[in-house]
């Protein structure tokens, strides 16, 4: 696991220097502490920061072929590296080291471009082929590791992080309002785009190629078609299931430093430890955090899960000092972002990384299996299609505005009257449903928003891409494509990585993904049952029935309470500031409505105005000092309590 950064001068005549290069991976040294490596030659500058795991003595990048022609820095892992290495010295390869990354700069040797298909792994890499003069990046097929570019100023640069770039061209902190307000419907900016105008993401299972001051972006790989194989039975399915997913776990297990699990004591996250257990000949290492209020402390679980495996289990129950960590946090992300837990993820990886270095977890069961609630809400609410559209498109015209703003149910009759598609994304988005009641955004704002179109656009894009015509998967290819990458793998990335942990995800392996893309939906969700035939699995490999019928969580965290104790202070000071209102982005008297109507409990506004919060300590935090270049600056802390709320 590593963090990757470089660039390519466009010009023949341009030149890059190893300080630059080392400028830019020195704003990613969380990524790799153990070691850094740089290679420079004709315009060309790559650079690595390490995080040993495997082949640690002989494992340095960037790593070359035999005669110094290609370059390769890589970020990931690849799984298959033993069986693809003994088929490349077969055909006569000579390796040097022992890492996975060398691999690549025989395969691309073999097959070009066409050998990110054999790698079976999370990986975003860097190529540089010196006869060609060509520059290769490609992305992992979900989206587990990161890769940015921006091409400016004569100059292709690149970077696992936003900050490796801006490090060397600051000039490029040029704010995307199109992407910000995606964030403020999200609470993530969805690929390609970025916070700032001319950064990209390269998308997962994309190539991107660069020669001749030319870039190419092409897709290498999609999910397959959904619901094309059915299992003959239950117990044919089962079996395979379970083959497929302990390889998935077997291959991760390779690692030449300490391994253990994180562990939720959810579905997800206890299959994971039961394969890991019956597959390792020592007792798996697992870490659960809690928190002192019962609704959100499921530590119990873990522990019940933990027990039964005979796992070797680390627990915390603290109450944080929240206050601090979003400071901290929030001069770290380079882009805002809205899920609240990623407080959790970062302290269960800081403390996971004080007894390993690599750990397993069971993100991707929910948007494979079908695992969260809106899939089944929005399945159920597919009888209220049956009302005519102009009726409907009436109720929203003319009725749905004259109803008393605190009527029970208001929102809800709004979002039924919507056509499916319309309705699944209204559902998961803050602005529109906010906007009916309270203008939220400013009229400066709003005209951004017409002029570079719906934020939402981008989620329907991918429902006319879904290879489905079932609408439950496509919720799922809707999510795969967009909340998975933006949010969950976005999370679980950028936490570990600031506590220089690296996190592998079994149940996103490529090849399991593809088989359970193809099962029927009703094996995913029947009856209303979420994730069927994976907790089917769950109770044959033993995981505890407390566990299994429990309410679903995740690491959950108690924000309702945060919001109106510790972080109260903190909200009300920056949210009512002039300097915030005076932005540009929000209606102020919106702003102080909604939070008027959250502190005085008339509604719990706490995942909107945890938004806010973030999308203004962004600016402040990192923008602020990336636009002054000073990066020592303390990040923003609260003196005063403004407004007269509560």
């Amino acid at each position: 696991m590593c963090g990757i950064a470089g660039m390519v001068q466009t010009h023949p005549d341009g030149a890059v220097d190893r300080t630059t290069i080392h400028r830019m991976c020195a704003a990613i040294v969380h990524r790799g502490p153990d070691d850094e490596g740089i290679f420079v030659k004709a315009g060309v500058g790559l650079g690595m920061r390490r995080l040993s795991i495997i082949d640690l003595a002989g494992g340095h990048q960037p790593v070359f072929n035999e005669d110094k022609t290609i370059w390769v820095v890589f970020n990931g892992e690849i799984y298959n590296f033993p069986e693809l290495r003994g088929e490349l010295e077969k055909r006569g390869h000579r390796f040097y080291t022992h890492t996975d990354t060398e691999v690549i700069v025989h395969l691309y040797e073999d097959l070009g471009t066409d050998c990110v298909n054999k790698l079976r792994g999370m990986f975003a890499f860097a190529l540089y082929d010196e006869r060609r003069g060509k520059l290769v990046m490609a992305r992992d097929r979900l989206g587990k590791k990161p890769l940015h570019y921006a091409l400016a100023g004569g100059r292709l640069l690149f970077g696992s992080e936003i900050k490796s770039i801006l490090a060397v061209a600051p000039e490029l902190a040029s704010v995307n309002n199109e992407a910000l307000l995606q964030y403020l419907y999200f609470g993530y900016i969805p690929d390609p785009i970025t916070s700032f105008l001319p950064i990209q993401k390269l998308p997962p299972g994309h190539l991107l190629e660069f020669e001749a001051g030319q870039v190419q972006v092409r897709q290498y790989w999609d999910l397959p078609e959904y619901g094309t194989h059915q299992p003959r039975s239950e117990e044919e399915c089962l079996e395979e299931l379970e083959w497929r997913l302990a390889e998935a776990v077997r291959i991760r297990l390779i690692s030449d430093v300490p391994l253990g699990a994180l562990l939720s004591g959810g579905t997800d996250s206890s299959t994971v430890v039961a394969l890991m257990a019956r597959a390792s000949s020592k007792p798996v290492k697992t870490f659960s955090i809690g928190f002192s209020h019962d609704d959100f402390n499921e530590a119990h679980y873990a522990r019940i899960v933990a027990k039964h495996f005979g796992t070797e289990h680390h627990e915390l129950v603290l109450e944080p000092n929240v206050l601090e960590t979003v400071e901290t946090l929030t001069s770290s992300l380079e882009e805002p972002f809205g899920d609240s837990s990623m407080l959790p993820t970062y302290y269960v990886s800081c403390m996971a990384r004080k007894h390993v270095t690599v750990a397993l977890s069971g993100d991707g069961g929910d948007e494979i299996f079908a695992g969260y609630d809106r899939y089944g809400i929005n399945l159920r609410r597919q009888v209220f299609e049956r009302i005519p559209l102009w009726a409907r498109g009436l109720y929203r015209e003319q009725v749905f505005p004259r109803l008393p703003q605190n009527m029970r149910g208001r929102r809800f009759s709004y979002n039924i009257t919507l056509p499916w598609r319309e309705r699944y994304v209204d559902s998961i988005s803050f602005i529109p449903s906010f906007e009916r009641d309270i203008p939220l955004l400013s009229n400066e704002f709003r005209e951004i928003l017409a002029t570079n179109g719906n934020p939402e656009s981008v989620m329907y894009r991918y429902f006319e891409q879904a290879p489905t015509k079932d609408p439950v998967s496509q919720m799922l290819y809707v999510d795969t494509k967009t909340y998975l990458v933006g949010d969950i793998l976005t999370k679980v990335d950028r936490m570990s990585m600031a506590a220089s942990l690296e996190v592998r995800v079994p149940l996103l392996d490529h090849l399991f993904v593809e088989w359970v893309t193809g099962l029927p939906v009703d094996w995913k969700l029947r009856g209303g049952q979420q994730k069927y035939i994976l907790r089917k699995l769950a109770e044959r490999v033993g995981v505890p029935k407390e566990a299994l019928d429990r309410p679903k969580q995740g690491f959950a965290l108690p924000l309702v309470h945060w919001i109106r104790n510790e972080l109260k202070d903190l909200i009300l000071s920056v949210l009512l500031e002039p300097r915030t209102l005076q932005r540009g982005y929000f209606n102020p008297n919106g702003v102080k409505r909604l939070l008027d109507e959250h502190f005085r409990g008339r509604h719990d506004h706490s995942g909107g105005i945890w938004r806010l919060l973030i999308f203004e300590l962004w600016h402040r935090n990192f923008l602020e000092k990336i636009r002054t270049a000073d990066w020592g600056t303390e990040p923003y802390r609260v003196t005063s309590v403004a407004g007269d709320l509560g």
